[in-house]
Protein backbone atom coordinates (compact mmCIF):
# COMPACT_ATOMS: atom_id res chain seq x y z
CA UNK A 1 0.00 0.00 0.00
CA UNK A 2 2.76 2.56 0.78
CA UNK A 3 4.28 1.89 -2.65
CA UNK A 4 0.92 2.56 -4.34
CA UNK A 5 0.57 5.85 -2.45
CA UNK A 6 4.12 6.81 -3.38
CA UNK A 7 3.52 6.04 -7.06
CA UNK A 8 0.31 8.09 -7.08
CA UNK A 9 2.10 11.01 -5.44
CA UNK A 10 4.97 10.85 -7.93
CA UNK A 11 2.48 10.68 -10.81
CA UNK A 12 0.74 13.81 -9.50
CA UNK A 13 4.08 15.61 -9.18
CA UNK A 14 5.01 14.60 -12.73
CA UNK A 15 1.59 15.76 -13.98
CA UNK A 16 2.00 19.14 -12.31
CA UNK A 17 5.46 19.48 -13.85
CA UNK A 18 4.08 18.72 -17.33
CA UNK A 19 1.31 21.31 -16.87
CA UNK A 20 3.84 23.89 -15.73
CA UNK A 21 6.20 23.25 -18.65
CA UNK A 22 3.23 23.34 -21.02
CA UNK A 23 2.28 26.84 -19.89
CA UNK A 24 -0.90 25.89 -18.02
CA UNK A 25 0.21 28.02 -15.07
CA UNK A 26 0.23 31.12 -17.27
CA UNK A 27 -3.32 30.39 -18.41
CA UNK A 28 -4.41 30.14 -14.76
CA UNK A 29 -2.61 33.40 -13.96
CA UNK A 30 -4.39 35.26 -16.78
CA UNK A 31 -7.72 33.86 -15.58
CA UNK A 32 -6.95 34.90 -11.99
CA UNK A 33 -5.94 38.44 -12.99
CA UNK A 34 -9.12 38.81 -15.05
CA UNK A 35 -11.09 37.62 -12.02
CA UNK A 36 -9.35 40.15 -9.78
CA UNK A 37 -10.20 43.01 -12.13
CA UNK A 38 -13.83 41.92 -12.38
CA UNK A 39 -14.06 41.56 -8.60
CA UNK A 40 -12.51 44.97 -8.05
CA UNK A 41 -15.08 46.56 -10.36
CA UNK A 42 -17.83 44.73 -8.49
CA UNK A 43 -16.41 45.94 -5.16
CA UNK A 44 -16.68 49.53 -6.37
CA UNK A 45 -20.34 48.92 -7.25
CA UNK A 46 -20.85 47.25 -3.87
CA UNK A 47 -19.42 50.28 -2.08
CA UNK A 48 -21.80 52.57 -3.93
CA UNK A 49 -24.68 50.28 -2.96
CA UNK A 50 -23.55 50.40 0.68
CA UNK A 51 -23.44 54.19 0.62
CA UNK A 52 -26.92 54.27 -0.92
CA UNK A 53 -28.22 51.94 1.80
CA UNK A 54 -29.52 49.31 -0.63
CA UNK A 55 -30.93 46.08 0.90
CA UNK A 56 -28.53 43.11 1.00
CA UNK A 57 -25.70 45.41 -0.13
CA UNK A 58 -23.43 44.25 2.70
CA UNK A 59 -23.85 40.55 1.89
CA UNK A 60 -23.10 41.16 -1.78
CA UNK A 61 -20.08 43.32 -0.92
CA UNK A 62 -18.61 40.67 1.40
CA UNK A 63 -19.16 37.95 -1.23
CA UNK A 64 -17.30 40.00 -3.83
CA UNK A 65 -14.46 40.64 -1.35
CA UNK A 66 -14.20 36.89 -0.72
CA UNK A 67 -14.05 36.28 -4.48
CA UNK A 68 -11.33 38.88 -4.88
CA UNK A 69 -9.28 37.17 -2.16
CA UNK A 70 -9.71 33.84 -3.92
CA UNK A 71 -8.55 35.16 -7.30
CA UNK A 72 -5.71 37.05 -5.62
CA UNK A 73 -4.42 33.81 -4.08
CA UNK A 74 -4.81 31.79 -7.28
CA UNK A 75 -2.78 34.31 -9.25
CA UNK A 76 0.92 35.10 -8.90
CA UNK A 77 1.57 35.26 -5.20
CA UNK A 78 4.03 34.50 -2.46
CA UNK A 79 1.83 33.05 0.27
CA UNK A 80 1.12 29.75 -1.44
CA UNK A 81 4.75 29.48 -2.54
CA UNK A 82 5.94 29.63 1.05
CA UNK A 83 3.17 27.53 2.61
CA UNK A 84 3.34 24.88 -0.11
CA UNK A 85 7.12 24.75 -0.09
CA UNK A 86 7.28 24.43 3.67
CA UNK A 87 4.64 21.70 3.73
CA UNK A 88 6.51 19.73 1.08
CA UNK A 89 9.88 20.16 2.79
CA UNK A 90 9.07 19.68 6.47
CA UNK A 91 7.28 16.94 8.36
CA UNK A 92 4.31 18.98 9.57
CA UNK A 93 0.73 17.90 10.16
CA UNK A 94 -2.00 18.93 7.73
CA UNK A 95 -4.09 20.55 10.49
CA UNK A 96 -1.16 22.61 11.78
CA UNK A 97 -0.09 23.82 8.33
CA UNK A 98 -3.70 24.65 7.43
CA UNK A 99 -3.91 26.73 10.61
CA UNK A 100 -0.68 28.49 9.59
CA UNK A 101 -2.13 29.20 6.13
CA UNK A 102 -5.29 30.67 7.68
CA UNK A 103 -3.30 32.72 10.20
CA UNK A 104 -1.06 34.05 7.41
CA UNK A 105 -4.02 35.24 5.38
CA UNK A 106 -5.66 36.89 8.40
CA UNK A 107 -2.36 38.51 9.40
CA UNK A 108 -1.97 39.87 5.87
CA UNK A 109 -5.39 41.48 6.20
CA UNK A 110 -4.43 42.89 9.60
CA UNK A 111 -1.31 44.43 8.02
CA UNK A 112 -3.52 46.20 5.47
CA UNK A 113 -5.78 47.56 8.23
CA UNK A 114 -2.78 48.78 10.24
CA UNK A 115 -1.14 50.37 7.19
CA UNK A 116 -4.27 52.23 6.10
CA UNK A 117 -5.09 53.33 9.65
CA UNK A 118 -1.58 54.67 10.22
CA UNK A 119 -1.32 56.09 6.71
CA UNK A 120 -4.56 58.05 6.86
CA UNK A 121 -4.62 59.27 10.45
CA UNK A 122 -0.95 59.37 11.46
CA UNK A 123 1.05 59.95 8.27
CA UNK A 124 -1.73 61.60 6.24
CA UNK A 125 -0.92 59.58 3.11
CA UNK A 126 -3.19 59.21 0.10
CA UNK A 127 -4.22 56.03 -1.70
CA UNK A 128 -1.45 56.31 -4.32
CA UNK A 129 1.21 56.86 -1.68
CA UNK A 130 0.10 53.86 0.37
CA UNK A 131 -0.02 51.66 -2.72
CA UNK A 132 3.52 52.72 -3.61
CA UNK A 133 4.62 52.01 -0.02
CA UNK A 134 3.12 48.51 -0.22
CA UNK A 135 4.51 47.72 -3.67
CA UNK A 136 7.92 49.39 -3.48
CA UNK A 137 8.88 48.69 0.13
CA UNK A 138 6.74 46.00 1.75
CA UNK A 139 6.58 43.66 -1.26
CA UNK A 140 10.40 43.45 -1.64
CA UNK A 141 10.68 42.94 2.13
CA UNK A 142 8.22 40.06 1.93
CA UNK A 143 9.94 38.41 -1.03
CA UNK A 144 13.30 38.84 0.69
CA UNK A 145 11.95 37.24 3.87
CA UNK A 146 10.60 34.29 1.87
CA UNK A 147 13.98 33.86 0.16
CA UNK A 148 15.61 33.78 3.59
CA UNK A 149 13.10 31.15 4.76
CA UNK A 150 13.99 29.04 1.71
CA UNK A 151 17.70 29.34 2.48
CA UNK A 152 16.93 28.55 6.12
CA UNK A 153 15.12 25.37 5.09
CA UNK A 154 18.04 24.37 2.85
CA UNK A 155 20.55 25.02 5.65
CA UNK A 156 18.52 22.96 8.11
CA UNK A 157 18.47 20.16 5.57
CA UNK A 158 22.26 20.32 5.18
CA UNK A 159 22.73 20.24 8.95
CA UNK A 160 20.30 17.32 9.32
CA UNK A 161 22.13 15.44 6.56
CA UNK A 162 25.44 15.97 8.33
CA UNK A 163 23.95 14.79 11.63
CA UNK A 164 22.51 11.71 9.93
CA UNK A 165 25.95 10.87 8.58
CA UNK A 166 27.57 11.35 11.97
CA UNK A 167 24.89 9.27 13.69
CA UNK A 168 25.37 6.32 11.35
CA UNK A 169 26.37 3.37 13.58
CA UNK A 170 29.91 2.13 13.14
CA UNK A 171 30.44 -1.55 12.30
CA UNK A 172 30.08 -3.54 15.49
CA UNK A 173 33.20 -5.34 16.66
CA UNK A 174 31.56 -7.13 19.56
CA UNK A 175 30.77 -10.79 19.64
CA UNK A 176 27.34 -11.83 18.33
CA UNK A 177 26.21 -12.93 21.78
CA UNK A 178 26.97 -9.44 23.21
CA UNK A 179 24.49 -7.50 21.04
CA UNK A 180 22.87 -9.56 18.31
CA UNK A 181 19.98 -7.84 16.52
CA UNK A 182 17.85 -10.88 15.87
CA UNK A 183 14.09 -11.25 15.60
CA UNK A 184 14.03 -11.79 19.34
CA UNK A 185 15.49 -8.30 19.64
CA UNK A 186 12.84 -6.58 17.49
CA UNK A 187 11.52 -3.20 18.65
CA UNK A 188 9.37 -0.49 17.05
CA UNK A 189 11.18 1.49 14.37
CA UNK A 190 12.20 4.83 15.77
CA UNK A 191 11.99 3.69 19.38
CA UNK A 192 15.11 3.40 21.51
CA UNK A 193 16.47 -0.09 21.67
CA UNK A 194 16.30 -1.45 25.22
CA UNK A 195 19.62 -3.27 24.77
CA UNK A 196 21.82 -0.71 22.99
CA UNK A 197 19.93 2.51 23.69
CA UNK A 198 20.00 3.64 20.04
CA UNK A 199 17.10 4.66 17.80
CA UNK A 200 17.56 2.62 14.63
CA UNK A 201 15.27 4.75 12.43
CA UNK A 202 13.67 8.19 12.65
CA UNK A 203 10.49 8.39 14.68
CA UNK A 204 7.66 9.76 12.50
CA UNK A 205 6.01 11.38 15.52
CA UNK A 206 9.26 13.10 16.50
CA UNK A 207 9.68 14.38 12.95
CA UNK A 208 6.13 15.77 12.97
CA UNK A 209 6.83 17.60 16.23
CA UNK A 210 10.01 19.19 14.83
CA UNK A 211 8.02 22.19 13.63
CA UNK A 212 7.70 24.61 16.52
CA UNK A 213 6.07 27.96 17.14
CA UNK A 214 9.20 29.80 15.99
CA UNK A 215 8.78 28.29 12.53
CA UNK A 216 5.11 29.24 12.51
CA UNK A 217 5.90 32.84 13.47
CA UNK A 218 8.45 33.08 10.65
CA UNK A 219 5.99 31.72 8.07
CA UNK A 220 3.14 34.00 9.15
CA UNK A 221 5.41 37.04 9.35
CA UNK A 222 6.95 36.50 5.91
CA UNK A 223 3.50 36.37 4.29
CA UNK A 224 1.93 39.13 6.38
CA UNK A 225 4.57 41.78 5.61
CA UNK A 226 2.97 42.55 2.25
CA UNK A 227 -0.68 43.70 2.42
CA UNK A 228 -3.10 42.89 -0.38
CA UNK A 229 -3.61 45.77 -2.83
CA UNK A 230 -7.33 45.01 -3.02
CA UNK A 231 -7.61 45.32 0.76
CA UNK A 232 -5.89 48.71 0.63
CA UNK A 233 -8.36 49.80 -2.06
CA UNK A 234 -11.38 48.79 0.03
CA UNK A 235 -10.07 50.18 3.30
CA UNK A 236 -9.12 53.58 1.88
CA UNK A 237 -12.47 54.04 0.12
CA UNK A 238 -14.51 52.96 3.14
CA UNK A 239 -12.46 55.26 5.38
CA UNK A 240 -13.20 58.18 3.06
CA UNK A 241 -16.89 57.22 3.07
CA UNK A 242 -17.00 57.06 6.86
CA UNK A 243 -17.70 53.30 6.96
CA UNK A 244 -14.21 52.04 7.84
CA UNK A 245 -15.66 49.23 9.97
CA UNK A 246 -17.31 47.78 6.85
CA UNK A 247 -13.95 48.03 5.11
CA UNK A 248 -12.41 45.93 7.88
CA UNK A 249 -15.22 43.38 7.42
CA UNK A 250 -14.52 43.31 3.67
CA UNK A 251 -10.81 42.81 4.36
CA UNK A 252 -11.65 39.88 6.63
CA UNK A 253 -13.79 38.33 3.88
CA UNK A 254 -10.93 38.90 1.43
CA UNK A 255 -8.49 37.18 3.80
CA UNK A 256 -10.81 34.19 4.09
CA UNK A 257 -11.00 34.00 0.29
CA UNK A 258 -7.20 33.96 0.15
CA UNK A 259 -7.10 31.33 2.88
CA UNK A 260 -9.42 29.05 0.86
CA UNK A 261 -6.57 28.67 -1.64
CA UNK A 262 -3.60 28.63 0.71
CA UNK A 263 -5.24 26.00 2.95
CA UNK A 264 -5.85 23.84 -0.13
CA UNK A 265 -2.20 24.26 -1.12
CA UNK A 266 -1.12 23.32 2.41
CA UNK A 267 -3.22 20.13 2.35
CA UNK A 268 -1.94 19.21 -1.11
CA UNK A 269 1.70 19.78 -0.11
CA UNK A 270 1.42 17.65 3.03
CA UNK A 271 -0.41 14.89 1.16
CA UNK A 272 2.11 14.80 -1.68
CA UNK A 273 5.02 14.74 0.72
CA UNK A 274 3.56 11.88 2.74
CA UNK A 275 2.80 9.97 -0.44
CA UNK A 276 6.27 10.49 -1.88
CA UNK A 277 7.88 9.22 1.35
CA UNK A 278 5.34 6.50 2.10
CA UNK A 279 7.61 3.78 0.74
CA UNK A 280 10.33 4.79 3.22
CA UNK A 281 8.17 4.65 6.35
CA UNK A 282 10.13 2.93 9.11
CA UNK A 283 13.29 2.81 7.02
CA UNK A 284 16.67 4.26 8.11
CA UNK A 285 16.90 5.76 4.60
CA UNK A 286 14.27 8.31 5.66
CA UNK A 287 16.91 10.03 7.80
CA UNK A 288 18.80 10.90 4.59
CA UNK A 289 15.90 11.42 2.18
CA UNK A 290 14.14 13.91 4.47
CA UNK A 291 17.10 16.36 4.58
CA UNK A 292 17.67 16.02 0.83
CA UNK A 293 14.01 16.90 0.23
CA UNK A 294 14.33 19.89 2.52
CA UNK A 295 17.49 21.08 0.75
CA UNK A 296 15.90 20.77 -2.70
CA UNK A 297 12.62 22.48 -1.87
CA UNK A 298 14.26 25.15 0.29
CA UNK A 299 16.60 26.02 -2.59
CA UNK A 300 13.66 26.13 -5.03
CA UNK A 301 11.67 28.47 -2.75
CA UNK A 302 14.70 30.74 -2.36
CA UNK A 303 15.33 30.89 -6.12
CA UNK A 304 11.69 31.66 -6.94
CA UNK A 305 11.46 34.29 -4.18
CA UNK A 306 14.67 35.97 -5.38
CA UNK A 307 13.13 36.10 -8.87
CA UNK A 308 10.03 37.80 -7.46
CA UNK A 309 12.24 40.16 -5.45
CA UNK A 310 14.19 41.23 -8.54
CA UNK A 311 10.96 41.76 -10.47
CA UNK A 312 9.56 43.99 -7.71
CA UNK A 313 12.59 46.30 -7.59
Amino acid sequence: MPRVIALVALALIAGLAVLYLGGADRVVQVWALDGQRAAQTAMARGLRALRAGEPAALAGFLAVCFAYGFFHAVGPGHGKLLIGGYGAARAVGAAKLSAVALASSLAQGATAVALVGAGLWLWHLGRAEMTVLADRLLAPLSFGAIALVGLWLALRGVRALIRAGQAAPAPARVQPQDHAHTRAHDHPMGAACATCGHAHAPDAEALAQATGWRDIAVLVGAVAIRPCTGALFVLILTAQMGIFVLGIAGTLAMALGTASVTVAVALAAVTLRKGALAGLAGSPALARVQPLLEIGIGTLVAVLAIGLLRASL
